[in-house]
């Protein structure tokens, strides 16, 4: 073969690459809306504020977990296994772990209680030397301290949290898990935990609770999930709200805000004909990253980012029924990925190159 057609060998080999990896990519969600100037603009702001992971369903039917920018470049697959689904992925303060929970492939994913299925995963932060800690079902909703030391997990049956020492997995604390019944997560200064919960006569609602006193502390009213600390804004949750009545009788989910003490809640992002779940803040606190599923706790949906500084958002702009309740409400940007993503995280720290 003469050089000219070395030459167009190659150059078909490469084009034959970029195409299998751009199906690769969009079967990971639908193609991203077109984008205007200010939405453009939102998406030069995050493209270099670390890294998004996050689980989404391959062409081959698991779900594998992902890293790509906050703009949905650079898409990496960081765990390649497809005879089994990871999801739940949450890297550790200092950046060197990443803990996940592995099912086997078929097994359906539950946006309430994923985090006490499967297997609990540890590997490095690009996915690289995987071990499995435990037993299925053991190390139930593990959720990262204020250093890689410490984990808690808690017990629904058994009514309790534990705090384990990772390294020797001795229990160092335990505490009655005050009604919280799901979706645990350890704020960032490690002195208070939350998590959805049933208390005192109220269900499905967010509680903070401070680890030094076992004081719990009722954030929201009815209806309410998915929770997540603010990464810098100790006093601060990021979650999840259906109001029925709101455009339908079910109502849509919405993306609130809270603070830790209970006496403040606002609208972040709320949408008609969507779902909004998983809501979880960037590594400053000025950005929200979210996904919006068609259906109430769908797994499938494409995600989107907002500016915290533009809440409380509302899209589109006939959705009345909100906008009443919130009439100081704006129309964007939003910044829509292109990607799938199921409990996603948002990180600073590099998590390298396979």
């Amino acid at each position: 073969m003469n050089a000219w057609n070395r030459y167009r060998a190659l150059a078909s080999a490469c084009l034959a690459l970029l195409l299998s990896l751009a199906r690769s990519s969009t079967s990971l969600g639908a193609e991203p809306a077109a984008r205007d100037a200010g939405t453009e603009q939102l998406a030069r702001e995050v493209a270099v504020r670390g890294w998004i992971v996050f689980s989404s369903k391959t062409p081959n039917g698991d779900y594998d977990l992902f890293a790509a920018r906050p703009d949905g470049s650079a898409l990496r697959n960081l765990t390649h296994t497809p005879d089994s689904s990871e999801y739940g992925a949450r890297l550790s303060p200092s950046g060197k772990k990443l803990l996940y929970r592995r099912v086997k492939k078929g097994e359906s994913l539950n946006h309430d209680v994923w985090g006490a299925l499967g297997v609990l995963v540890m590997a490095n932060p690009d996915g690289s030397q995987p071990v499995v800690q435990g037993q299925e079902g053991e190390w139930p909703w593990a959720s990262w301290g204020a250093d890689d030391k410490l984990v808690a997990c808690l017990y629904k049956r058994e009514g309790v949290i534990r705090i384990y020492e990772w390294e020797t997995k001795r229990v160092v604390k335990e505490l009655p898990r005050q009604g919280i019944f799901q979706q645990l997560f350890w704020s960032p200064d490690g002195q208070r935990l939350c998590g959805t919960a049933n208390i005192n006569g109220q269900n499905w609602n967010v509680v903070s609770l401070e680890l030094a006193t076992g004081k719990s502390t009722l954030l929201t009213r009815e209806l309410n999930c998915t929770a997540d600390w603010f990464q810098k804004d100790r006093d601060r949750v990021v979650y999840c709200n259906r109001t029925p009545g709101l455009a339908t009788d079910y109502g849509w989910t919405m993306i609130m805000q809270a603070t830790a003490d209970g006496k403040s809640r606002s609208l972040v992002y709320g949408e008609r004909g969507r779902h909004v779940y998983y809501g979880c803040m960037s590594p400053d606190d000025q950005y929200v990253l979210f996904s919006r599923p068609e259906s109430d706790g769908g797994t499938d949906a494409t995600m989107a980012i907002i500016r915290l500084a533009d809440a409380p958002i509302i899209v589109p702009d006939d959705y009345k029924e909100l906008k009443a309740l919130y009439p100081q409400s704006k129309g964007g940007p939003v910044l829509h990925l292109p990607h799938a993503g199921f409990e996603p995280q948002w990180v600073a720290a590099d998590l390298g190159a396979r």
